[in-house]
């Protein structure tokens, strides 16, 4: 999945563990128990070393203190009680004695307060991002935000750097000073010898991130976020994890509820990736490429309807006219020598991920073709300031994917389907094959994706939430998770494309999921909002 340079019941055997442990105990292990139809592809081992951490965890909680701003950011009115802390996971789940790795958190304390009305807390409300390679260390401050207070009054709100990311056993495959090189080309019909050449770097990154992140590199996928998941629950004395994830969160959620359903209080999934292990993970980033090209086409349609406001022409095929002069010209002549075809293909790309983000990159290539390229690049020119923190994504993002599933070895395999699909999909197909190509070449040894499946009865009700045009996690993949988690149910933005919808602009959206996790009602059926209004054409003309 492409990573833009942006998130048990009481009488379950294992909590019963967890709950009754003497705090000085050496922890008795129970056999691990069965789920019908779910089977643990690493083994009964990592399972037993998830218990062990999740008494230690439950013993000895969070240590707490004063949270870094590069991680979560001063606000004008920062919440009360905002604290940060460290939660200690085994590197490798198969030997819970052995290396630890730390993993910062962010904590708000629920307010009580609806407005004037006092409410029960209801718990932990833990928050995943996505990427893979996010931080959702920032969402303990989601409760300053209108959209969120109600779920503020209620819940703590808990956000988290999973391990690999950020201060959380951070991983590297290359010197953050050479990463984001710019400007970079961005062919639609590379050559072979262009091929060759990146051929050539993802075979050199895979070795720097064996080189640079050492031994441990295998054990960063997604069965062990999940696993870090139950020991988190324990440490914050939750006996059953309120969760809401986003992107490749939905991912290792399903892991997580497929793993361990009787752990599971109240889910959200949000944009939902397809968990189907055939699509984990070199199948899915071929069907979010095809995504992208209908994305791209509603980008266009926009523009095209506001020919009055950007000039950058009155119908879809002549946007693309003007996309494809802007991408020529940056060939030649780099703006600001750093904005070439590769970085106005990214800051596009951000637009098929958002509606928000179409009238800053309509003005900026409008104000480009029309003679000022300071608003293209104030918006698409790399920041040095964030290139660790986006090399650092980029790292993680490749180990959980490489790590997690077999990839084809052969590079005729990836040129055979990514020739075919950028046919008929040229805008994001090759840069997305070339961000996972290191794949191909990968040193660690591939995870079997889990079979995500519940049996109906195994786990609570499940709301998914899904934007019918995302490109970045295609519907299907909603629909598909839908079928897998017995008793689930789906609520659909009908004819909107933006990638995560809850906590966003859509009322309807956030009255089914503020319902669920303050009551726990679901719909009765699948159900379907009808889409959030269209960006207003001007607003944002500058690259802000």
């Amino acid at each position: 999945m492409k990573a833009v340079a942006l998130c048990s019941a009481a009488a379950s055997l294992l909590l019963t563990a967890l709950a009754t442990a003497p705090v000085d105990a050496t922890p008795s292990i129970p056999a691990a128990p069965s789920f019908p139809g779910v089977p643990f592809p690493s083994g009964a081992a990592e399972l037993r070393g998830t218990i062990v951490a999740a008494l230690r965890a439950r013993a000895t909680g969070l240590r707490y203190g004063t949270c870094d701003p590069a991680e979560v950011p001063p606000v004008a009115h920062s919440p009360a009680g905002l604290r940060c802390g460290t939660v200690s996971v085994p590197l490798d789940y198969a030997h819970p004695d052995g290396k630890q790795i730390a993993l910062t958190v962010s904590r708000t304390p629920a307010t009580g307060k609806d407005g004037k009305r006092t409410v029960p807390r209801q718990g932990a409300l833990v928050y995943d991002p996505g990427g893979p390679g996010a931080s959702g260390m920032y969402f303990a401050l989601a409760g300053t935000l209108p959209v969120w207070k109600r779920i503020a009054a209620a819940y703590d709100l808990v956000g988290y750097a999973p391990r690999g990311v950020g201060r959380s056993a951070p991983l590297s495959c290359e010197d953050p000073k050479q990463f984001g090189k710019a400007p970079t080309p961005a062919p639609t019909r590379p050559s072979e010898s262009y091929k060759r050449e990146r051929v050539a770097e993802a075979k050199a990154y895979a070795r720097g991130c064996a080189r640079r992140s050492g031994p441990g590199l295998r054990f960063f996928n997604s069965l062990n976020n999940a696993r870090d998941l139950d020991v988190l629950r324990a440490a914050l004395g939750e006996d059953r994890l309120t969760f809401l994830g986003a992107s490749y969160g939905t991912y290792y959620g399903s892991l997580y509820a497929a793993m361990f359903p009787s752990h599971v209080r109240r889910m959200v999934l949000d944009a939902a990736v397809n968990p189907d292990p055939g699509q984990i993970w070199y199948r899915g980033n071929l069907d979010q490429s095809a995504a992208f090209e209908k994305r791209w086409a509603d980008v266009r349609d926009w523009i095209a309807r506001h020919d009055a406001v950007y000039r950058l022409g009155a119908t879809p095929q002549k946007v693309q006219g003007s996309y494809d002069t802007a991408a020529a010209r940056l060939a030649l002549g780099p703006a600001g020598g750093k904005v070439g075809p590769g970085q106005l293909q990214n800051a596009f790309l951000t637009a098929g991920y958002y509606d928000s983000a179409w009238p800053s990159r309509a003005a900026a290539l409008s104000a480009y073709l029309h003679g000022d390229p300071k608003p293209l690049v104030a918006l698409a020119a790399p920041d040095p300031a964030s290139a660790a923190a986006a090399e650092n994504g980029t790292a993680v993002y490749t180990a959980v994917e490489c790590n997690d599933a077999p990839w084809p070895t052969s590079w005729a395999v990836w040129d055979r389907d990514n020739t075919r699909l950028a046919r008929i999909a040229p805008f994001e197909t090759w840069d997305n094959a070339w961000m996972n190509l290191p794949c191909a070449y990968w040193p660690a040894p591939r995870q079997r994706p889990l079979d995500v499946r519940t049996a109906p009865g195994a786990l609570p009700p499940v709301l998914i939430l899904a934007a019918e045009r995302d490109a970045a996690a295609p519907y299907s993949g909603a629909l598909e998770m839908n079928r897998r988690l017995a008793g689930s149910l789906l609520v659909t933005e009908r004819g909107a494309g933006t990638h995560g919808i809850g906590g966003g602009p859509n009322k309807c959206v956030n009255a089914y999921m503020d319902d669920y996790l303050l009551t726990g009602r679901l719909p009765v059926r699948n159900a379907s909002c009808a889409p959030r209004a269209e960006p207003v054409p001007g607003r944002g003309r500058t690259a802000g």
